[in-house]
């Protein structure tokens, strides 16, 4: 991203300087030196944040990050008058906090991995055919698992420590991977 004084330059479009001169949509092909004499400053935004645990917006600079961590609790939504928000059946409205919500994406994630051998239970419940042992332990692990990175959410402290629980791999010096964080690392189907 490019900046001239307080305008954002974008690239392959023309620009007006402070002077009133025009300059052509192909000005991205001149020199450093050029950019700089012309008043042009290439700046790098800011890295979002995560929106699963931040709300947050780029200021008016366009560079810079405004972020707000977001509730790790359940929040009753209330109208400016502090009265209760109520839906159509007269039920208090709330809005999930980070807590609520990654839990519900574990819960999901569960039912969509234990659905694809669902069949092996179907075909045990209805013709009595024994579940192959290894979809057993694979149905096992991802409860445990669940189970695991439900407690992991419900133990975090702050947003700092619910970040921590994402898994993220590390490529190390000596070529190996190493992981860290509970949340999202789901068992595999052994064959």
């Amino acid at each position: 991203m490019w900046k001239y004084g307080s305008k954002t330059i974008r690239e392959n479009k023309s620009w007006v300087d402070d002077n009133g001169i025009t300059h052509p949509r192909n000005w991205p092909i001149w020199s450093a030196d050029e950019k700089a004499a012309a008043g042009l400053v290439e700046v790098t935004p800011e890295t979002p944040p995560d929106s699963r645990l931040y709300t947050w917006g780029y200021q008016a600079d366009g560079v810079t990050i405004s972020a707000t961590a977001k509730s790790m609790t359940d929040i009753n939504v209330v109208d400016d008058n502090g009265d209760p928000v109520l839906d159509d059946n007269g039920d208090q409205m709330v809005q999930l906090g980070v807590r609520s919500e990654l839990t519900a994406e574990v819960k999901q994630q569960q039912g969509s991995m234990l659905e694809q051998t669902d069949w092996a239970v179907v075909r045990h419940s209805e013709k009595g055919t024994e579940i192959p042992a290894n979809i057993v332990t694979y149905r096992d692990a991802i409860r445990a698992k669940a189970t695991e990175m439900e407690a992991a959410i419900d133990g975090a402290a702050n947003t700092d420590a619910v970040a921590a629980l994402f898994l993220t791999n590390t490529l190390e010096d000596d070529g190996s991977t190493t992981k860290s964080g509970v949340l999202y690392d789901w068992p595999e189907l052994e064959k």
